[in-house]
């Protein structure tokens, strides 16, 4: 008999905690269609009654009680401090201590990237995790990161965001080779800042054998010029917030539109199911995979509603099926002879 996969939730996370973690849970298993058990931090008598609520829920989770919750507003290094035996906390070491393949959390972003790293440790010498969405685009999807792990990154830190994003893609999407870009200000050899100029020399020349297709710019994220952009966490994080901002108002204004008049309305109506999937194409990814760690962990937007929560757990279990992480330990061991190669090549100019 197969054993169920086993997903580590923070069921205290987030904007809404409990109340929206425990029936998006329940949606998600009756999704999935592989075997799943789910571990819920949190405090037991919170807990046990909203799970009493989901019908059948009860033999699919089981609760790992934690008297204490993460704040949202918490400095990594306080977490750090009085982190242990929170709900966020206790979810991350059920991966070292091998009890759960993978974890989720809507909580503190930082928090939850310095805990990972603090208990789990990173893979393959990589120095420091990366958080990674996928953007929607007329040819599927493209793998954007870092999206507000790491704000300040050199050359070497942007090739290993490109190694990583590209065993996720493949893992996530499933293109067997995929293509690989370089956020910048513009597509020409010398625009952009040093950093991101050196990681294009190396990508180009260092033979990491990565599917490298050079600069790419800010309108290609969403017009799938490349499958996996990299760049900085915090330009990552700027650009998709002003997607999602962009989102929300393109479908507030289209509300207004369809309401305005009884014409308009009934239109509206009649085209609810393509105004649905519209809509779902400009929703935000709802979970941003930590990537680098020795251990799956995932984070859910704090704002998520049921239906986003239960797609981020139906991530977490397609993830914790594939093999992306050995994939990056592969490609990572290319990484320092070609970083040695390009030390040893005349570095170009630029403005």
């Amino acid at each position: 008999m197969t054993e169920p996969l086993v997903i580590s939730i923070d069921a205290m996370g987030g904007d809404h905690g409990p109340s929206v973690v425990i029936p998006a849970v329940a949606k998600a298993l009756l999704a999935v269609p592989t075997k799943v058990r789910v571990l819920l931090h949190g405090d037991e008598a919170v807990l046990v009654p909203q799970i009493a609520r989901c019908r059948g829920l009860a033999e699919h989770v089981e609760v790992q009680h934690a008297e204490r919750v993460i704040g949202m507003d918490e400095k990594p290094a306080q977490a750090l401090r009085r982190g242990k035996g929170t709900s966020m906390w206790n979810a991350i070491e059920a991966i070292r201590d091998g009890r759960a393949t993978a974890a989720l959390s809507a909580g503190n972003t930082g928090a939850l990237m310095a805990i990972s790293k603090l208990i789990l440790r990173m893979s393959a010498d990589l120095d420091r995790p990366a958080l990674v969405a996928s953007l929607p685009t007329p040819r599927g999807f493209t793998t954007f990161l870092d999206v507000g792990a790491n704000v300040d990154c050199d050359a070497e830190r942007l090739i290993e965001f490109a190694i990583m994003g590209e065993a996720f893609h493949r893992a996530a999407h499933g293109v067997p080779r995929p293509t690989v870009g370089l956020l910048n200000v513009g597509s020409e050899e010398m625009k952009g800042h040093e950093e991101v100029r050196e990681a294009h020399r190396i990508l180009r020349e260092g033979g990491i054998e990565l599917n490298y297709m050079g600069f790419v710019e800010g309108d290609d994220l969403t017009g799938g010029a490349a499958d996996v952009v990299v760049t900085d966490g915090f330009t990552g994080n700027v650009a998709l917030k002003a997607m999602e901002g962009a989102a929300r108002f393109i479908t507030n204004e289209l509300k207004v539109a369809l309401t305005a008049n009884v014409a308009s309305t009934l239109g509206a109506a009649l085209a609810r199911p393509s105004l649905r999937r519209f809509r779902d194409r400009l929703s935000p990814p709802p979970a941003a995979p930590l990537l680098g760690l020795n251990g799956m962990v995932l984070k859910c937007h704090g704002g998520a509603g049921e239906a986003d929560y239960a797609h981020a757990v139906q991530v977490a279990v397609d993830l914790a099926r594939s093999d992306f992480a050995g994939e990056i330990e592969r490609n990572m061991r290319r990484l320092p002879s070609a970083m040695a190669e390009q030390a040893q090549r005349p570095v170009e100019g630029g403005v």
